[in-house]
């Protein structure tokens, strides 16, 4: 049974910490070193000073002058909030998403309550433990998806307005006690969660903030991310290839029955669709095996892909189709994982909006 609640969130009051807008930033694993930089340049509060910090007890000490010094300030009473984010998506469409910020009670992958579809690596999980230890708090909420009605937005102005994202306080939230819950992005920091409170013990410690996410909801998408390869020693044996461009080829495949696995091939002169048997496969797991151990880098943007080939940058590219949500939801109920960047889930959580103390 899925058990969510209201909690007390710490918020920056914007009369101390400066605009909000130099504050924010997008979650720790997508920020490169450079931004990371850009966005400690903005404030001396910027979140990646807690959740990309020069070590693990600056975070803890930064983090408690803050609240000392009233640039986080902790509400009264515990809410909901609801959260949307307008978005232009790689393909330039413009939607919103809409869910909802609780705490949620974290759950063994064990109990099926919480379900992962990705695998994780220990080193990520290592660094984010050291980190919760230090500041004992979630500094950034992870995203989940359930089956069930979509998140409905107040019909008043929002409490909060930042980046693309606005937050309506609540007092109300979804009822998920029937429901299984998706990982869509946080694997590692969830199972980061799950082995603090297995040291720690405390009530507050077994819950962690996220965002929920109806998969019924209008402006949830999940784009593909391309693979550029290099070292396939000759693992493929290519056709003559098909009379048009890899790009125009990725707009044909699109119209192949969802449970043929597909993609198409970019390199070595040829441009080439490429089709696995009759058998339910995930055109991601289909390109795993294609590719073996070559080595592999990802890009959302199937331009970047081809680009990177015409110049020399890489050996192929392998362009595929955006993953089925049902299809995620399947594998995980099967108790499985996907390949590595099998999901893209666009646009990523704002952090630095909400904090949960633990």
């Amino acid at each position: 049974m899925a058990v969510v609640k209201p909690f007390r969130a710490l918020r920056y009051d914007e009369r101390k910490a400066g605009p909000l807008e130099t504050l924010v930033a997008p979650p720790y694993d997508v920020i490169s070193d450079d931004e990371r930089a850009e966005y400690e340049a903005r404030s001396p509060y910027n979140v990646v000073r807690l959740t990309l910090p020069a070590d693990e007890e600056a975070a803890a000490r930064e983090f408690a002058e803050w609240q000392r010094d009233s640039v986080l300030v902790r509400d009264e009473e515990p809410a909901f909030w609801a959260l949307s984010q307008t978005y232009v998506g790689p393909d330039g469409v413009e939607r919103t998403r809409n869910g909802l910020v609780a705490a949620l009670r974290i759950e063994p992958y064990a109990t099926r309550v919480v379900l992962p579809h990705e695998r994780t690596h220990a080193g990520p999980k290592e660094g984010r433990l050291r980190l919760l230890r230090a500041v004992r708090a979630q500094l950034e909420p992870i995203f989940l998806l359930y089956d069930g009605p979509p998140v409905e937005l107040p019909a008043r102005d929002p409490d909060v307005e930042v980046a693309g994202a606005r937050l309506w306080r609540g007092e109300t939230g979804p009822d998920l006690s029937k429901r299984q819950l998706l990982i869509a992005d946080g694997h590692h920091r969830y199972e980061t969660a799950l082995a603090f409170h297995a040291e720690d013990g405390t009530d507050a410690s077994a819950y962690i903030m996220v965002v929920l996410v109806s998969t019924r909801d209008r402006g949830l998408t999940i784009f593909p991310t391309h693979r550029m390869v290099d070292g396939l020693n000759g693992r493929l044996q290519l056709r003559e290839g098909v009379d048009e461009g890899p790009l125009e080829a990725l707009e044909r495949i699109a119209a192949f029955p969802p449970g043929k696995p597909v993609c198409v091939f970019y390199g070595h002169g040829v441009t080439e669709i490429l089709e696995a048997p009759e058998v339910q496969l995930l055109d991601t797991a289909f390109v795993a095996d294609l590719v073996g151990d070559a080595r592999v880098s990802y890009t959302p943007q199937a331009e970047e892909a081809v680009a990177a080939v015409d110049r020399g940058d890489a050996e192929a590219a392998f362009l595929l189709r955006p993953t089925r949500i049902e299809d995620v939801f399947a594998v995980a109920e099967r108790g499985e994982t996907m390949p590595q960047k099998s999901t893209y889930f666009y646009p990523k959580l704002v952090s630095g909006l909400l904090f949960q103390p633990l």
